[in-house]
């Protein structure tokens, strides 16, 4: 693995939608692999692109991994955070953003890179999120935020 020499920007977002017979909300995870934070959980994301806003970065990265098509207009921004990875020898700040799609849309949700994702993407509810072992940055996102926002 080489060095990092500078900080990155990574966009994760919380993809979610609520599920009509328990009337819960889910959010999508999937388990990487492949690079660093293989075998932990994280949100649909990825690098930043040059002259690219949060959204579209949001949209084009959630497109991308896992084939849903997110409404620009319906993406938000949640947070940043200063996502230091000494054991990695990494270091991004993470952009997080929510967006919440309709029930039927989870149809469409493929795997699109399996190089990158452990088996299938999964839904699971806030009260499932911290239980699993998860990427650094959303770890630090669940122990420091409020996730109010998943309700």
């Amino acid at each position: 693995m080489s060095v990092q020499k500078d900080v990155l920007v990574g966009v994760g977002c919380f993809v979610t939608y609520r599920d009509t017979e328990s009337g819960k909300v889910r959010l999508l995870i999937g388990e990487r692999k492949g690079s660093h934070g293989a075998r932990t959980f994280g949100l649909p994301g990825g690098h930043l692109d040059m002259f690219e806003d949060f959204e579209s970065c949001a949209q084009r990265e959630v497109a991308e991994e896992s084939n849903l098509s997110l409404p620009k207009k319906d993406i938000r921004f949640i947070t940043a955070i200063n996502s230091i990875m000494r054991e990695e020898q990494r270091h991004y700040v993470t952009i997080f953003m929510c967006c919440q799609i309709k029930a039927e849309a989870i149809e469409d949700v493929r795997v699109m890179e399996p190089d990158k994702l452990q088996g299938d993407w999964q839904w699971i509810t806030r009260e499932e999120l911290p239980k699993l072992p998860l990427f650094s940055p959303l770890r630090q996102f669940v122990e420091e935020q409020d996730l109010s926002f998943l309700d």
